[in-house]
């Protein structure tokens, strides 16, 4: 009797501190407006990146969100570049970034008029050390930084943004999940 009692209330527990965590911890989603922005803490080690403009004549992928639907995983993945070019992507309020596996090319596009940058970080599962890709191009422009990963390894994009005359990051902030670098799912 005594058992069931302990386990109710570790269900309870959990359960609360779940709600609780979701009404709190919910990123804004790539179309809501930023009120009062909260500053991400970075590694130490983070390499920050200045991003390029893409080489004239390349397959650019669009900027324009998608006007039939409000934002979902579906509009992410029509916003970057076609499925032989990205595999993964992921956006927040104003930065939709993207992995192209081939030649290894993170892409940063800034979709907000707001006086900052966007910022996407590559996060590897084999320990290397964290590196961000800025777009300081403006808004409406692709910005891509052209790495190197192991192509046995899996690649975490996190869309966030930057301020280049603090060197801050802040929130919202959205996660992808692991993208193969080797292009095989």
């Amino acid at each position: 009797m005594r058992e069931n009692w302990r386990i109710k209330v570790s269900v309870l527990a959990g359960a609360s501190a779940l709600a609780l965590s979701a009404l709190t911890a919910v990123p804004a989603v790539a179309d809501e407006a930023v009120g009062d922005l909260q500053e991400v803490q970075m590694p130490v080690d983070v390499k920050i990146v200045e991003g390029l403009a893409p080489a004239a004549g390349s397959d650019v992928p669009s900027l324009e969100p998608t006007t039939d639907a409000p934002f979902s995983a579906a509009a992410v993945a029509k916003a970057a570049p076609g499925s032989s070019t990205c595999l993964g992507s992921t956006a927040a309020y104003g930065v939709t970034g993207c992995f192209q596996h081939n030649g290894d090319i993170v892409w940063a596009g800034d979709t907000k008029k707001d006086g900052m940058s966007a910022a996407v970080g590559v996060y590897t599962d084999y320990g290397r050390a964290a590196e961000v890709c800025i777009n300081k191009l403006g808004v409406n422009t692709w910005a891509t930084c052209d790495k190197d990963y192991r192509e046995t390894g899996n690649v975490r994009l996190r869309a966030l943004r930057y301020d280049g005359d603090t060197g801050k990051f802040y929130q919202p902030e959205s996660w992808s999940g692991w993208i193969p670098v080797d292009g095989k799912y």
